[in-house]
């Protein structure tokens, strides 16, 4: 593990907060990135024990920085480089569960041969004319 400083943009993407590192300093430059609670560009040099605040739609994420590395890591290990602040997992739960309770029932699948084929019987019996009135016949 690096000592010292490393740049904000490649931390970010280094514990795996982001998929790429061009994605970390897009939001860095977009101001959703916080360090020590004020906003930070993605060349900004972090130090072990800085908070990093990252605002997303959902809910922001406050981290604890704990050590600091270069390189991209496994998820396993990566997720040892930071500490999420109490209040942080809290509020990302109480999203998290919103977001179930509140989904809605939509068809998961596709409908099978049978489910199919009435369907295909009702569209037809709806869509078919009513007999015509006519009167050489």
């Amino acid at each position: 593990m690096d000592s010292g400083t490393v740049r904000l943009d490649k931390w970010l993407w280094a514990t795996r907060l982001f998929k790429t590192r061009r994605l970390a300093a897009q939001a860095a430059r977009a101001r959703r990135i916080l360090v020590n609670h004020q906003v930070a560009k993605p060349g900004k040099l972090l130090r072990i024990g800085d908070f990093v605040t990252i605002r997303r739609p959902q809910s922001p994420t406050s981290l604890k920085v704990i050590a600091l590395v270069s390189r991209r890591l496994p998820a396993s290990e990566a997720q040892g480089l930071y500490e999420e602040t109490a209040e942080s997992i809290r509020n990302r739960e109480s999203e998290a569960s919103l977001r179930r309770a509140t989904r809605t029932a939509s068809p998961s699948r596709r409908p099978g041969k049978k489910e199919r084929r009435a369907i295909i019987r009702f569209n037809r019996s709806v869509n078919s004319d009513p007999p015509q009135n006519r009167g050489d016949r």
